[in-house]
């Protein structure tokens, strides 16, 4: 595998400060412990082991299988809802409490509990669901991300789990893949900045003393996960070591340096080795370098994995040694105790030492002292009156109409005037499911139009808007709710035209139904057949045609985007999506949100923005007219508003700098529009000449601020200057010297590096 030469181990302050009590307390409990209990905590099992459902679809606990992996097996840690389908906060109150007693009864212990609470209380049924993440990054807005996670915590917490494996922070550079949605886009910065707001959200700001209203984080998935070469979802991902240690290692990094008590490794293998197996990537680099003292723990079997897929072990038993003694700490088995045995035998043969054992269980019992579970291993719901309520609903609601990115707006079509007659088709037009995608109280989110019968579509929310009298409804297109993701229904395109000569404006809501990991694979980025032919059919009635796209990654249209006047990429916007695309098509609110990848217009020309220069290859002469130029249909960083922002004065503290420097940047920005709006200020750098082929350009710094019309904003936008330094051909960081180009909106400006600095330790 290649990866970073042997650097030097800086020494580095721990990531999240230790407390004294803490570690004593842990040291005392560690040194009762048998080898079977020290097992047991670094073991997690799926809930579906320790109950069964009655005949009336109630989840119950079963006392002989809690008796068998907790009483036996010693188990510490539970996970996922029962069935993958969401309870009540009563029932998740019920269910852990009866975990917790039999745990503390048992072995003195509590069990830790952790559930995918992904875009909001995804497992709780009446909680509150927030856009995914990709439209969280989409505002640009800290603020948001950090928001939607303390609000998370806090309804999560109602029903008594401490543990999420949540945010997300993966780079969501290739299209393609089934979970870009899951990400903060395609950036690194952004999903740096993001994902450590969301770690503050939701672990509050003490990660020694997690508060009665937070939980525990898990970032995931450590790292590399999102660039599969295929784009298919855990198959093989090849990334320099360049991009690795720059760009997929900087979210883990700024995370866990915000406090993060745990850490989820990605399933598949980087450059030839598993990631489960990989000491360097797992020990060194997490917990050496960083000198992190939490959780490392596995995603679902994927020890199992290393024998049964990826080929590096010959059976379980030698996959439990060599991902334990690469530095996982916890085993998301999920349906299987045997690791237990397993392990123990590892560790009588001296396969894995006893060391690594303290090792891994004194970082789960630090984790479990740190959410207070031996003080408090449940909570009272009625502690938490604001779950679901309508506190929660509005900043919902509001994350929506923030997330949501205008792409196009021919003759200012929107908004759309008053008293006019719309046609709303489009198979997803009256779905909630495509509203909240995966993850969205079960695993794919194909249930969830079972739950959300209080929440609006699309249809719903414009016929309130708009007046019912005013809407006529003629899907053409549908998807078959009993097939895949991808499976639709028969068209019936000649209804939706035949109902078109009724109206003034078409609104065409298209994209994709939910879907999640694996299963949301595709073979084709294009949008379906009968989507493409809905809107061609629509389109020569000569009625004007506005696209609403409501997916998960994005889809080629450039078939249709031309007949468009106008397009609206909504995402993943949650339960309040409809109401917001309503308030914003109606121009009761403003667009504000802007791209946080890059629209991909070929299939054959998937690129992100920070491509390098060469990449954009020009016309060559002769016979060989290659025609290579980069072809995007919308750029990272690319969005509308009903207003317009103009930027002057682009200024700098200090034009010659050094890697010691901090820069100053400040830019004007002013509301030359009629109304109010929000714009996000994007500070872009580019090294005009590197060692090593520079990237285009990289996002430095961003803030969003709201302006009034004519109102004018100075925005201040600061970087340390050793953000600037790239991961040299050698492995190590380096700014050198020479000249950088700043941009922000049009206004660009030079500063010079006076001496190059090069960092002999693997961070800066």
């Amino acid at each position: 595998m290649f990866l970073l030469p042997a650097m030097a181990q800086q020494a580095t302050a721990p990531a999240i400060p230790q407390d004294k009590k803490i570690e004593q307390k842990v040291e005392a409990l560690l040194k009762r412990m048998t080898l079977e209990e020290k097992i047991g905590q670094m073991t997690e099992l799926v809930s579906d082991v320790i109950g069964k459902f009655d005949q009336n679809g109630n989840f119950q606990l079963d006392n002989a299988l809690l008796d068998t992996v907790i009483g036996k097996y010693k188990i510490g840690s539970i996970l996922n809802a029962p069935g993958t389908i969401a309870q009540t906060k009563e029932k998740w109150q019920e269910i852990i409490t009866g975990i917790q007693e039999k745990s503390m009864r048992e072995i003195g212990i509590p069990c830790i509990y952790g559930l995918d609470q992904n875009h909001g209380t995804t497992y709780t049924m009446g909680g509150t669901l927030f856009p995914q993440n990709v439209n969280v990054a989409a505002s640009f807005n800290r603020n948001l991300a950090r928001e939607a996670a303390r609000i998370t915590a806090y309804e999560t917490k109602a029903g008594s789990c401490p543990w999420t494996y949540s945010p997300t922070i993966d780079l969501g550079r290739d299209p393609r893949w089934p979970r870009i949605w899951e990400n903060y886009g395609e950036d690194c910065y952004v999903n740096a900045e993001m994902g450590r707001a969301a770690v503050l959200g939701f672990q509050g700001e003490d990660p020694n003393h997690i508060g009665k209203q937070n939980i525990a984080v898990s970032l995931k998935h450590y790292m590399g996960y999102s660039v599969p070469f295929t784009g298919k979802d855990r198959t093989p991902v090849y990334i320099s070591a360049q991009d690795l240690r720059e760009k997929h290692f900087a979210p883990f990094l700024a995370c866990v340096k915000a406090g993060a008590l745990s850490v989820m490794a990605n399933s598949c293998s980087v450059n030839g080795l598993p990631v489960h197996a990989n000491y360097e990537l797992l020990t060194q680099w997490l917990k050496e370098e960083l000198n992190w003292d939490g959780v490392l723990v596995t995603d679902w079997a994927d020890i199992n994995n290393l024998w049964r897929r990826e080929k590096v072990a010959a059976d379980k038993k030698e996959a439990i040694k060599i991902a334990i003694n690469a530095g996982i700490d916890m085993a998301m088995e999920p349906y299987e105790w045997d690791f237990c045995t397993l392990l123990k035998e590892l560790v009588h043969e001296g396969e894995v030492s006893m060391s690594r054992i303290d090792d891994a269980t004194r970082r789960v019992l630090r984790m479990k002292f740190r959410l207070g579970l031996f003080d408090t291993p449940t909570y009272d719901t009625k502690d938490f009156p604001l779950f679901g309520g309508k506190e929660h609903a509005t900043a919902a609601l509001h994350a929506a109409e923030e997330t949501m990115v205008l792409l196009k707006n021919t003759d200012n079509i929107l908004p759309l005037a008053k008293g006019k007659r719309l046609l709303v088709t489009g198979p997803n037009a009256n779905s909630m499911r495509c509203l909240n995608g995966g993850w969205s109280y079960t695993w794919q989110g194909h249930l969830t139009n079972h739950f959300t019968d209080e929440y609006n579509t699309i249809l719903e929310a414009l016929a309130n808007k708009f007046g019912q009298e005013n809407i006529l409804y003629e899907p053409g297109v549908t998807y078959n709710e009993k097939g895949a993701y991808w499976a639709e229904n028969k068209p019936e395109i000649e209804k939706a035209v035949k109902a078109a000569t009724e109206v003034d404006y078409i609104i065409a809501c298209i994209g994709e139904n939910s879907y999640c990991e694996t299963p949301g694979n595709l073979t084709d980025l294009t949008l379906s057949r009968n989507q493409l032919d809905l809107v061609k059919a629509l389109s020569a009635t000569g009625k004007p045609v506005i696209l609403i796209l409501n997916e998960g990654r994005p889809r080629l249209i450039n078939e249709i985007e031309p007949m468009a006047k106008a397009v609206v990429d909504i995402i993943l916007p949650g339960n309040y999506g409809g109401d917001a695309l309503a308030n914003l098509l109606s121009g009761d609110e403003n667009f504000s949100g802007k791209l946080p990848f890059t629209y991909p217009k070929e299939i054959n020309s998937l690129i992100n923005y920070d491509y390098k220069v060469s990449e954009e290859v020009e016309k060559m002469e002769g016979a060989y007219d290659y025609d290579a130029v980069v072809s995007v249909q919308w750029a990272f960083g690319y969005g509308l508003s009903y207003t317009s922002f103009s930027y002057s004065n682009l200024k700098v503290n200090k034009a010659d700098f050094t890697a010691d420097d901090e820069l100053i940047f400040t830019v004007d920005v002013k509301n030359t529009g009629s109304r109010a709006g929000k714009e996000s200020v994007l500070l872009f750098s580019s090294d005009l000449i590197a060692s090593m082929t520079p990237d285009s350009r990289r996002l430095r710094a961003f803030e969003k601020i709201a302006l009034q019309p004519e109102e004018v904003k100075t925005v201040t936008l600061k970087l340390p200057a050793s953000s600037l330094a790239f991961v040299g051909y050698d492995g190590k960081w380096i700014l050198e010297k020479g000249d950088f180009r700043i941009q922000a909106g049009n206004q660009t400006l030079n500063i010079t590096c006076q001496e190059t600095k090069k960092w002999e330790t693997p961070n800066r």
